[in-house]
């Protein structure tokens, strides 16, 4: 969420005159993520989020995206609503960008995430599940199995610079996860967050009070995206994973939505393949910075640990789930 587009006053004013939300007071740059232009816009109706979609969004996605947050909400998920102009629409435009105006959520997300933060994450992500069964819109996930490949070749030129040998790792690591990747048929379907990392999880005295950025969201096994939540909220910042964190995120998870065999017998693999998938997007900002953004892209090297650690682990029980085969 840093902010690559700036947006001049005259567009600010012209935007908010398009809603009922009082007069424009101030608007500010956020300064963190990587994927958007974020700022916090302050009316007279109180603060809000405004988002410029930036290339790497699909404008062809946010239908999805501004639905499903809108469907999530009425549902009762504490998630951002995007706000409708007078004219009943959510998405804009503003700088050349589509964009959209988005509720505030109060809270702060977690520097340092004990036990009690990954429990509140498991019950959440379980919820996100349940609520999003009966959303009707569906979008595939470009940063599964199928796209990891095309992101590899277009890092491949130049791994090796950034760490020795890691052109040859990685090629390896993705032809061990495309033979033994699961039948996605096999394992029970749904939307999923896809990142629900810390920044994107806010929390009020330990108490989760809101998820936000959905713009990678997308249909897959809902597995996955246990997966994808191990690998940011269960590791301390040594590499080491903390089993304890594992164990209250995945608990906290089935006492909602139980696991099936099949589930907790793919979730090394679905771990395994997660750390790669992050490991190549951060491999690519890395290597594709862009000039004048104010956040700097995060290191790949703490993904290519947590893939390393996955290749190692035998079943869920090495995650603090108990494993019964």
């Amino acid at each position: 969420m840093a902010v690559y587009t700036e947006v001049d006053d005259a567009a600010l004013e012209a935007l908010v005159a398009e809603y009922d939300l009082g007069r424009l007071l101030s608007c500010k740059g956020i300064a963190e993520g990587v994927e958007n232009s974020n700022f916090l816009l302050v009316t007279e109706a109180g603060p809000h989020i405004l988002t410029l979609y930036e290339k790497r969004v699909k404008a062809e996605d946010l239908p999805f995206f501004l639905g499903l947050m809108q469907h999530l909400a009425a549902r009762g998920f504490i998630c951002p609503t995007p706000i409708a102009g007078r004219d009943g629409r959510a998405l804009r435009h503003v700088a050349g960008r589509p964009a959209a105006i988005i509720s505030f959520l109060r809270g702060v997300w977690p520097r340092r995430p004990t036990a009690v933060h990954c429990a509140g994450v498991g019950a959440a992500m379980a919820d996100l599940h349940r609520c999003a069964t009966d959303f009707g819109l569906r979008r595939a996930n470009d940063l599964s199995l199928a796209g990891w490949g095309n992101l590899l070749r277009s890092c491949q030129s130049q791994a090796d610079a950034f760490s020795p040998g890691l052109s040859a790792e990685l090629t390896r690591e993705l032809e061990a996860l495309q033979a033994a990747w699961p039948d996605p048929a096999a394992l029970p379907r749904g939307v999923i967050h896809a990142d629900m990392f810390p920044d994107n999880v806010f929390f009020l005295e330990n108490r989760l009070s809101g998820v936000i950025d959905f713009y990678f969201a997308c249909n897959d096994m809902l597995a996955y995206d246990l997966a994808v939540a191990l690998n940011a909220w269960c590791f301390e910042r040594d590499g080491a994973f903390n089993v304890t964190k594992g164990r209250a995120l995945l608990e906290a998870y089935v006492r909602s939505r139980p696991l099936t065999v099949a589930e907790r017998d793919a979730l090394p693999l679905l771990a395994r393949g997660a750390a790669l998938r992050f490991l190549l997007t951060r491999l690519y900002d890395w290597l594709n910075q862009v000039p004048g953004a104010m956040v700097k892209p995060k290191d790949p090297t703490e993904y290519l640990q947590k893939m390393r650690f996955h290749r190692e682990v035998a079943n869920a029980a090495g995650y603090g789930l108990e494993y019964a085969p």
